[in-house]
């Protein structure tokens, strides 16, 4: 009996570290995130534009402070509330939506800061071109969801900015801005 206690002992051991430095993988809930973009307009205002179809994954090792971030975009689903300028974002003098279909974002490099705010590292692939693009993660938030009964959700506010030329999408310019702010705004289920 004492070789039985010893034995679950022994594999209690060796597989408790595993456990609990085992990455989360999470899945992107696409009716809770929202990525989003402003943008000067001529100088006058700030345009401001989302993207209503997402989806992607995500992993959290808190363990070792990092993770992975894959996130996909539908370019066609543009969305300025102005359904002309919208159309005119979908085509090849901005998104080419129809030659590049879907934004990308993927990590190379992910740092947990203090499970409140990390840095994501990554590559943003807009109208077929692919650039580095440093996230900056300023809110974390994870816990129980308090509608969906045995979901455990993480939610974060990152953000970068992008210069739309580096991408190839120069039209308009300098009149309409250059400079970008890209904000995504995840909701993610862990599996």
């Amino acid at each position: 009996m004492r070789k039985i206690y010893l034995a679950v002992a022994m594999m209690s051991a060796v597989s408790a570290p595993v456990l609990v430095n085992a990455a989360e993988q999470y899945t992107i809930d696409p009716t809770h995130t929202y990525p989003h973009f402003a943008i000067s307009h001529l100088g006058f205002s700030t345009l401001h534009g989302r993207f209503d179809k997402t989806e992607g994954a995500l992993t959290i090792d808190w363990a070792k402070n990092s993770g992975t971030v894959d996130i996909k975009i539908d370019a066609a689903s543009v969305n300025t509330g102005f359904a002309k300028r919208d159309d005119h974002l979908r085509s090849p003098d901005f998104l080419n939506a129809g030659e590049f279909p879907t934004i990308t974002y993927k990590s190379t490099k992910v740092v947990i800061a203090d499970k409140k705010s990390a840095t994501v590292e990554g590559e943003l692939t807009l109208a077929g071109t692919t650039k580095p693009v440093t996230l900056k993660v300023e809110r974390i938030n994870c816990g129980d969801h308090p509608m969906k009964k045995g979901a455990y959700v993480c939610g974060f506010d990152a953000s970068a900015k992008i210069k739309r030329s580096d991408f190839g999408i120069k039209y308009a310019l300098p009149a309409v801005g250059d400079d970008m702010v890209l904000t995504f705004e995840v909701e993610a289920e862990r599996k």
